[in-house]
């Protein structure tokens, strides 16, 4: 054993939020370095640590394929990849979440295209009439050319603001605008080796519908009801492998029932900073799946 883990960020964190730093002392009270390194880092050499931990690196969507080259080097080294590669794959693209739907666990109703275009649009209108949208990239992070699309707003009108950034090749979702968002926010749950350790509630700031805080959301430690665990337990439990961690964001719809909007496997934000012990959790997590 090494003693050394390497928690995978990105060249520069500036402009965002990170509380990976939190870990450091739980670890070092096990005897284990922490080091920082960032997924572009060059020639590194993997076989220093016992674990590589997937944590901030939030550009990978702009080179997803050298961003798995280099996952794939990790998992080729002594080192663990946590969360695995082959989950990485899984996650990279939202349309897990047509799996999860197959599999009966409610997710927020969505439309897929690889071509966002008139017709693509008047299908989603057709769909939820008189509704705003919401259209995303399947691969995305950090809300990322993610738009709130007026219902009043023209198909010409929308492709001419936002076509440019959907060209043909990229997969595209359309959803209805959840009311609840900004109402009442959405919920993330966070599970470490599996067990739940804490969640919170995430809200977007006034005038906007994204809750992350580099777009102004707030957050504050919250309880889930028993309804919403059991959503976010029901998507866990589709994923066949020991993972370290997960965050599952749950909102309401407008029946008030909660459904899957995303489900993290690759490098959430795990908000340490807002329950003291989370940062032990997580680390014992790593400890026992370490042995396995």
């Amino acid at each position: 054993m090494n003693n050394r883990v390497a928690i995978l960020s990105m060249d520069s964190l500036d402009g965002f939020f990170s509380y990976d730093h939190l870990l450091e002392e739980p670890f070092r009270e096990h005897g284990i370095e922490v080091e920082t390194v960032s997924w572009r880092a060059q020639e590194c050499d993997w076989d220093r640590y016992d674990a590589v931990i997937i944590r901030t690196t939030w550009d990978y969507q702009d080179d997803c394929d050298a961003f798995l080259r280099v996952l794939q080097t990790i998992e080729a080294s002594s080192a663990r990849l946590m969360n695995s590669l082959a989950v990485t794959q899984w996650n990279i693209s939202k349309t897990y979440l047509k799996e999860l739907e197959a599999t009966g666990v409610p997710v927020v109703p969505t439309r897929w295209t690889n071509h966002l275009n008139v017709d693509a649009i008047a299908n989603a209108r057709s769909q939820w009439p008189n509704r705003e949208l919401i259209v995303k990239p399947a691969v995305s992070a950090n809300a990322d050319d993610t738009f709130r699309i007026p219902a009043n707003e023209t198909s010409d009108a929308l492709l001419q603001r936002i076509g440019a950034r959907f060209p043909a090749s990229r997969e595209v979702m359309l959803q209805p605008f959840l009311p609840s968002i900004v109402e009442n926010g959405e919920y993330s749950l966070f599970y470490f080796g599996g067990t739940y350790s804490h969640a919170i509630k995430k809200r977007p700031k006034n005038g906007d519908f994204r809750v992350q805080e580099e777009h102004g959301g707030t957050f504050a430690l919250a309880t889930p009801t028993a309804a919403v665990k059991e959503v976010a337990e029901q998507a866990l439990n589709c994923v066949n492998e020991d993972l370290l961690y997960a965050r599952i964001d749950v909102a309401m719809l407008d029946d008030q029932t909660p459904a899957i909007i995303e489900m993290e496997l690759i490098e959430p934000s795990l908000y340490f900073g807002v329950d003291a012990e989370s940062p032990k959790r997580f680390v014992q997590a790593y400890l026992e799946l370490i042995k396995r």
